[in-house]
């Protein structure tokens, strides 16, 4: 993906947040729902919200979330970050990542 996120649609990718994503995520700056506050995540230490409940695994995994980073987690949690607490089974549609990636971007101070 590299940059791929900047050919990303914000506004589709919103809409994909709102249906496989927004159950279990928020992204208001400091609302942790069953997973962690998806604001500001690109360029972030993965595990890094202080308080939440991380798995080992993803506390451990050391990255930051890049787009590329984003791209293969959201298609394949498991085989990404093997040991991970989320439940998703992952993303298939290139596009909607690409657009989600866009979206989580956006969203920033």
């Amino acid at each position: 993906v590299g940059n791929a996120h900047a050919d990303g649609d914000a506004g589709r990718g919103a809409d994909v947040f709102a249906q496989e994503c927004a159950g279990c995520h928020s992204v208001k700056e400091n609302k942790n729902k069953m997973g962690p506050s998806l604001f500001a995540v690109v360029g972030r230490h993965c595990g890094s919200i202080p308080d939440f409940a991380y798995s080992d695994a993803l506390k451990q995994a050391g990255f930051t979330w890049t787009p590329s980073q984003l791209d293969a987690y959201i298609a394949k949690p498991q085989k990404t970050v093997p040991g991970v607490k989320m439940p998703y089974g992952g993303l298939d549609d290139d596009k909607a990542r690409i657009d989600l990636i866009a979206y989580l971007a956006s969203i920033r101070k």
